[in-house]
């Protein structure tokens, strides 16, 4: 828990620093105008709106708020005011904001107290299983024991970072009444957008445009939001779809802010069967829906004829220009000029890996003023004349790439953008987003930024929202949502020094990304403050900073020479880690928020600046500089997004986590089968290149949390699960084939440690799937694709990183492909039960074969006599079955069409099980003398007719 703010008091007294004498925000001398410095009483009133989920301009609230609690940094719950309306104003002057709530005590007590119950029973269970050797089958008995011992390691791994987690929930009434003006305009810190696409085609152009539309319609100001996109693929067709929808912005954005529209993504909103409407003009809205939904129609049809409209453009230019068959045939765009990036027929310096940069300016930064649109009239039936018509900034870039050059993929575009970005625009903030995901919530970029803004906030680096799909099957039959990891780990870590970077949906620091260090350090936390004392530091040599420092006073921004510090002056690295642009490290001090260097007017890109931004993503501008290691996104993994926030974290900086409903932002899943192997093999690997690189958490910095290091660990061993859980799927089935099992007599107390295990790890799970919000259906399908993901992508992903480390080979995907392949006009999870197969199922087919013969042949043995201690046998049946019950979801999937209904998959499994049965106890060389013969020769007795039959005691698998 944080310490309570200083200045508080009984009697409502106000900490005369925080608020005015007249009752208004007074700005604090630290340069935040929402700080730590804030009045006791702010924090007082946080209780007071711990109900107040809905504002007035967005549902901003906690999910499943009734497991908790406000926290009370203060001594003071008393609030002043002259009279009523006095409390209101004053409680809303002095609120942080953003609130944080923990969990309750009734919940988290239990958990905690479960956690070291549950270890202890498993220490006891695992040391019973060490002195009760299997002295017929060793080499069994010493796997399961690693086995056993890895499990539980991996279990804690997962279970000590929740042990304190907590809730933040953004207060956007306060956000407005700090920054927002009476005269339209805001102080709130400028926003840069970075949205990423590699193919139009894998990745649906439409749903790109979409994206787009709804950054430009988003509820913050207009000429401090600016919006890049990045395509990779450097295709015109990407360019002129956008320009497209900046043409359709200027009828989609004032629609939204007229009618107040949610979504603000024009394909969601048409989809949606009611409107609930939350706007001021609601005599209008219909005709102006009708009329937008016509456009939109237009918009969508000029989209998807894109493709042929260039092509017979080109061709009709290349026929003008009397190009001959097996000429170089230019693409050309609509004002006559040849495309400088990908043709449509690949030609020298005009093909996918060879083309030049190219940085297209399709909206220019807007005035700081309003502007007021038209009235309706015949030529604009809308009436905007109340609404500010202005579009924020849009800009493409398209990075150069020649061959021989590593363009390090998506990280390597992050990187472009952020150089281009920075001589345009340099926003001191930007929120990344993936080509397919759109803002949900007008609020969003409004509930991030109140993380950056409030209390001790300056040592944040970046704020994680939860990545949340639509076009999931009812079911979720592969955890798409998975919902246990963003909902229960991420919120836990955010109690901790902060939850991982995991991609798209995530605001930074810009200064994070040029290497800057926080300044100040205190790892300690909520959980460990004492312990966080031992490594605090205070850092305040950057002038970039030098303005959070409390107690400092605002200065006027002095010349640049004066103000050079340190070893490298006003930079934390040497000038030439950043590359040979002068105008690019120019824009590094002015980067931070609040800066002394920052400007008073943006200005609006001109052909100098647009020419610099071309030059910063030039394919051999990173060479020999820090760009990928030391500074931006880090490479040399397929899991950019962990390792670039794991090397924030090291160095001290902070992270957090915001969970908003409606859902901050949507994207769409992959909901196929085998792209969603092919997705999480592509994340396990990273994580384990990770592992096996210099930035293995094993050997992070001090300042890194304890509990923090821990969540690391976790997140870059995982996959190695796969070797043992391999061998437990598969051996306990095989054991009633060979008749030697991992326990051979299991006493009581085996089976009372194991009754605790089991029985603690569900009582977890029952609190953990309370206090995170989700349900246990999420919770057990979460597990099922566990399992699956294990057998599969986790080993396929262990086999790959061990071949890369031993034999130096590099490891490449293709990128996961969103086009529907299915008929979704018949069926919109038409896509679920296309079956396209993959090496990556061979591994739980052959587990699901094991399991059905295994469970047949024991049943068969009872039935043919050969064991007559068929309740032990039940068991290790159960076991079997609990195996393939988790892999239900993937046999649905292979079955493809006819896995539609589950009974098919029920039969399939009935009709192996029952062949397998019935051919073993019908072919006696497979069994042996059966009930009429000697049986085994060992753990038997001789019947009342002097012959040997087996009695075995059976073992848990």
């Amino acid at each position: 828990m944080a310490p309570a703010v200083a200045g508080g008091g009984g009697g409502g007294r106000r900490n005369n620093e925080g608020v005015a004498a007249n009752g208004n925000a007074a700005p604090c001398v630290c340069g935040f105008p929402v700080c730590a410095c804030t009045g006791a009483a702010a924090v007082a009133s946080a209780a007071s709106s711990a109900d107040m989920d809905i504002v007035a301009a967005g549902q901003i609230g906690a999910v499943n708020d009734e497991s908790w609690v406000a926290v009370d940094l203060s001594d003071s719950d008393d609030v002043s005011g002259g009279g009523a309306a006095g409390e209101v104003q004053g409680a809303l002057d002095d609120r942080p904001v953003f609130r944080t709530e923990k969990i309750k005590g009734v919940l988290l007590h239990p958990y905690r107290v479960l956690i070291f119950v549950r270890l202890i029973a498993f220490t006891l269970f695992v040391i019973w299983r060490i002195e009760h050797k299997n002295p017929d089958a060793m080499w069994l008995w010493v796997t399961s024991i690693a086995g056993e011992f890895w499990f539980g390691f991996s279990w804690l791994l997962d279970q000590l970072p929740k042990l304190n987690p907590i809730n933040r929930v953004p207060d956007l009434a306060v956000l407005r009444r700090r920054f927002d003006h009476a005269d339209g305009t805001s102080s709130l810190p400028g926003l840069d957008v970075f949205v990423t696409t590699a193919d139009p085609i894998k990745e649906p152009i439409l749903s790109t445009a979409n994206s787009i539309l709804s950054i430009l319609a988003a509820d913050y100001p207009v000429d401090r939001n600016t919006c890049y996109l990045s395509d990779d693929s450097g295709m015109l067709l990407t360019y002129e779809a956008m320009a497209e929808a900046a043409k359709f912005a200027t009828l989609w954005v004032p629609f939204c802010r007229k009618h107040a529209i949610e979504p603000r993504g024009p394909e969601s909103y048409f989809e949606l069967k009611s409107h609930p409407y939350m706007g001021r003009a609601q005599e209008e809205f219909v005709n102006d829906r009708r009329r937008v939904r016509k456009e939109y129609d237009d918009f969508k049809a000029r989209i998807n004829g894109l493709e042929h409209d260039i092509k017979q453009r080109s061709d009709s230019y290349n026929a003008a220009a009397g190009v001959k068959d097996g000429e170089p045939r230019a693409t050309w765009m609509a004002d006559g000029s040849q495309w400088e990036g990908t043709w449509i027929e690949p030609s020298e310096n005009h093909r996918k890996g060879d083309h030049a940069g190219i940085v297209l300016v399709l909206l220019n930064h807007p005035s700081h003023s309003r502007q007021l649109g038209p009235p309706a009239s015949a030529d604009n039936p809308l009436d905007f004349s109340g609404v500010d018509v202005r579009l924020p900034m849009l800009v493409y870039v398209s990075r150069e790439k020649r061959p021989g050059c590593n363009h390090q993929k998506k990280a390597g575009a992050m990187n472009a953008l952020t150089r281009a970005s920075a001589v345009l625009s340099n926003s001191p903030f930007i929120l990344n987003l993936d080509c397919d995901h759109y803002i949900n919530n007008s609020q969003a970029l409004r509930a991030g930024i109140c993380f950056m803004l409030g209390r001790d906030s300056d040592t944040v680096a970046f704020v994680q929202f939860p990545q949340r799909f639509e076009g999931v099957d009812p079911t979720d039959l592969y955890a798409n949502h998975n919902r246990i990891f963003f909902d229960g780990t991420l919120r836990a870590l955010d109690g901790l020094q902060g939850p991982i970077y995991v991609g798209t949906g995530c605001l930074f620091r810009r200064i994070t990304l040029y290497g800057f260090e926080p300044p100040r350090i205190n790892v300690g936390g909520p959980c460990f403050p004492s312990l966080g004392g031992m490594f605090a530091k205070n850092r305040y040599q950057k002038p970039g900073l030098e303005m959070t420092k409390p107690g400092a006073k605002p200065v006027a921004p002095p010349a640049m020479a004066t103000v050079a510090k340190g070893k490298h002056g006003f930079l934390p690295m040497p000038k030439k880690a950043y590359g040979k642009s002068d105008a690019f490290a120019d824009t590094i001090p002015r980067a931070s928020h609040p800066s002394p260097y920052a400007a008073e007017a943006v200005v609006a890109a001109d052909e100098a600046s647009i020419a610099e931004a071309v030059m910063v993503t030039a394919a051999a501008y990173e060479k020999k500089t820090g760009w990928g290691s030391d500074i931006g996104w880090v490479y040399g993994t397929v899991t950019e997004d962990v390792v670039t926030g794991y090397r924030m974290h090291i160095k001290g900086w902070r992270s957090r986590y915001c969970s908003i409903y409606p859902h901050a932002f949507i994207g769409t899943a992959p909901i196929n089968l085998t792209e969603r192997l092919f997705q999480v093999l592509r994340w396990s690997t990273g994580s384990l290149e990770i592992f096996f690189s210099r930035n293995n958490p094993l050997f992070g910095s001090t300042f890194l949390h304890p509990l923090q290091r821990v969540a690391y660990i976790n997140i870059t061993t995982y996959p190695f699960t796969a070797l043992f859980l391999i061998f437990y799927t598969t051996v306990p089935a095989l054991s009633f084939v060979t008749g030697h099992f991992i326990v051979q007599r299991p006493t009581t107390m085996f089976y009372v440690y194991l009754a605790i295990v089991l029985g603690t790890l569900l009582i977890l799970a029952v609190l953990e799937v309370k206090w995170a919000g989700v349900t246990v259906f999420e919770w057990f399908r979460n597990g099922q694709f566990w399992m699956t993901a294990s057998c599969s992508a986790y080993l396929a992903a262990v086999l790959q990183v061990v071949t890369k480390v031993v034999f130096r080979r590099d490891i490449s995907f293709k990128l996961t492909s969103k086009l529907p392949a299915g008929d979704e006009k018949k069926d919109p999870y038409a896509d679920l039960y296309v079956v396209r197969w993959t090496w990556l199922m061979i591994t739980p087919i052959i587990i699901i074969l094991v399991n059905i013969i295994g469970s047949a042949v024991a049943f068969a043995k009872v039935l043919d006599g050969e064991w007559t201690h068929w309740l032990k046998v039940a068991g290790g049946v159960f076991f079997n079955f609990w195996v393939l019950f988790h892999l239900y979801p993937f046999a649905k999937g292979i079955l493809g069409k006819h896995g539609k209904t589950p009974v098919v998959v029920l039969v399939w499994w009935a009709f192996t099980f029952v062949i397998t049965a019935v051919l073993y106890i019908n072919i006696p060389h497979i069994h042996g003398p059966g009930r009429h013969g000697a049986a085994s020769p060992s753990h038997g007795h001789h019947s009342a007719h002097g012959t040997k039959k087996y009695d075995f005691t059976y073992g848990w698998p």
